[in-house]
C-alpha cells in the first residue's frame, strides 16, 4: 500500500467493523466445533490443497514448531494427515483427513448461514461486485504485511 496518501477513514472503519463481525461469527463457529480460530483457518486453507508444513506456517504466520503442535492435535482428532512430499521426500505435506474434509464442508455451510445477514440487504449485482472487490483486496500482492 502507498503510505504517502492516508487511507479513507470511513473505508478503514468499515473494514475494521466488518472484520469484527466476521471474526465473531467464525469464532463462534469454531467454538461450536471445539476448534480454535487458528484450527478453523487450517481447515479452510487445506480445503482445496495439500501444503508443506513450511507453507502452511507461512499462511498462518506461525513458527513451524508452533504449527507442529497444532497439526499433532488435529491429527489425533482425525482432522489432518501428514505424508512425505512427492516432490521432495524430506518435506512433509499436510492435508485434510476424511473427518477434516467432512468438518470443513459442514463449517463452510454453517459459515455461509452465519454470514448471510451481512449481505442480505445487498442487491445481487452489489453482492457480485463486493465479491470481486474483496477478491482483488485479498490477492497476494495486495495484502498488508
Amino acid at each position: 500500500m502507498d503510505t504517502s496518501e492516508p487511507e479513507d477513514p470511513g473505508l478503514v472503519d468499515a473494514l475494521v467493523q466488518s472484520s469484527f463481525v466476521v471474526i465473531a461469527a467464525l469464532s463462534s463457529l469454531a467454538a461450536a466445533h471445539d476448534l480454535s480460530l487458528t484450527q478453523l483457518r487450517v481447515l479452510a486453507i487445506l480445503r482445496d490443497r495439500r501444503l508443506r508444513m513450511a507453507g502452511l506456517a507461512g499462511y498462518l504466520g506461525l513458527e513451524r514448531s508452533t504449527l507442529s503442535g497444532l497439526v499433532d492435535r488435529a491429527e489425533k482428532r482425525g482432522l489432518l494427515e501428514r505424508a512425505p512430499s512427492a516432490d521432495d521426500g524430506r518435506a512433509i505435506e499436510v492435508f485434510l483427513a476424511p473427518g477434516g474434509r467432512e468438518l470443513a464442508d459442514r463449517i463452510t455451510v454453517e459459515a455461509g448461514a452465519a454470514l448471510a445477514p451481512l449481505t442480505a440487504a445487498l442487491a445481487p449485482g452489489d453482492r457480485a461486485r463486493l465479491t470481486g472487490l474483496l477478491g482483488s483486496m485479498l490477492e497476494p500482492g495486495a495484502r498488508p504485511r
